[in-house]
């Protein structure tokens, strides 16, 4: 049995950073079993390629003086421990984003400028791979965000690891690997469609014998990098824009195909006409190029109203 090591450092986030509202825009629903927020505290088990390992962090400072405290735990060796949590914590928490020009664009637009401030410290998440973007993007095409995370939750209770970090059991989703050796049947078994199986173990064998080098992607403009991912089976331009916004940082994307971000940004707008995805990119052009950003806050405000954020 390996050796678990741990570490305990801290980090100062560019202010300003609200760790509640942040974890909720990786959580997006109570059933979320990947990303744990509990008494202030968010856990979660990070997986990039071989290596994994816990996180737990809690914000220790203000909001305009933010200090986070993180504990990590894993088997590999402690000097190589504490550098991959920081970088993992700041990609899933955006903890380097300085949003200061995205609050000076909200400014010149009242609507917006009172959605920024009842929001303000929520940063950009992004996934510690691209290739879990991918798992999620696939996973949640065309059915509700709940049911789409309930069957993450069960692939990573299948296929994924498992460590227990502060007594509280975590899971993680499998890496390209492991679901490139899977049978698409056993996806299904999962609540996976025939058509998802398939994209998604096909995906996981490219990307683990490297013939699609997906983190790579990121160093492409927008538009060359979907054309790539919309090469893979299943993938159309609802995955590629998940892509590029939650695995790559990509401010820009407000992810037109997506349902519930149209209906929420129709809501908040006042339009009683249904948007398509050409009207969004057309409303949004105006925030540009911090439209993700709107997109991101318009979850948190739906989330507030159903009860499951505190503001």
């Amino acid at each position: 049995m390996p050796v678990l090591r741990r570490v305990v450092f801290t980090l100062e986030p560019v202010p300003p950073f609200r760790l509640d509202f942040t974890v909720w825009l990786l959580r997006r629903r109570p059933n979320n079993a990947l990303d744990l927020w509990q008494e202030g505290v968010y856990r979660r088990l990070v997986v990039l390629d071989e290596t994994v390992f816990g996180v737990t962090v809690r914000q220790i400072g203000s909001t305009e003086a933010p200090r986070l405290e993180v504990e990590a735990l894993g088997d590999g060796p402690e000097a190589e421990l504490q550098p991959a949590a920081a970088m993992a914590i700041e990609r899933l928490l955006g903890t380097r984003v300085d949003l200061t020009d995205f609050y000076r664009v909200a400014a010149e637009d009242p609507g917006l400028e009172r959605l920024a401030w009842r929001f303000g410290g929520a940063k950009p998440p992004r996934y510690p791979s691209a290739f879990e973007a991918l798992v999620n993007g696939i996973a949640c095409q065309q059915i509700t965000l709940t049911l789409g995370l309930s069957i993450l939750n069960r692939l990573a209770e299948s296929f994924g690891p498992t460590e227990s970090l502060a007594g509280l059991p975590l899971i993680g989703l499998p890496g390209p690997a492991a679901v490139a050796r899977l049978d698409p049947e056993a996806l299904r078994g999962l609540g996976f469609s025939g058509q998802k199986a398939r994209s998604l173990v096909e995906a996981s064998q490219r990307v683990a014998t490297g013939e699609l080098a997906l983190e790579g992607l990121a160093e492409l403009d927008d538009e060359s990098a979907v054309a790539r991912l919309r090469e893979l089976r299943g993938v159309g331009q609802w995955t590629a824009d998940y892509v590029l916004l939650r695995g790559f940082g990509r401010a820009g994307i407000f992810p037109g195909g997506d349902v519930g971000g149209r209906n929420g940004l129709q809501r908040w707008l006042g339009l009683s006409d249904k948007l398509g995805e050409a009207g969004v990119r057309e409303l949004t052009a105006r925030w540009q190029p911090y439209a993700g950003l709107v997109y991101f806050h318009l979850l948190l405000q739906g989330a507030a109203e159903k009860g499951w954020l505190e503001v």
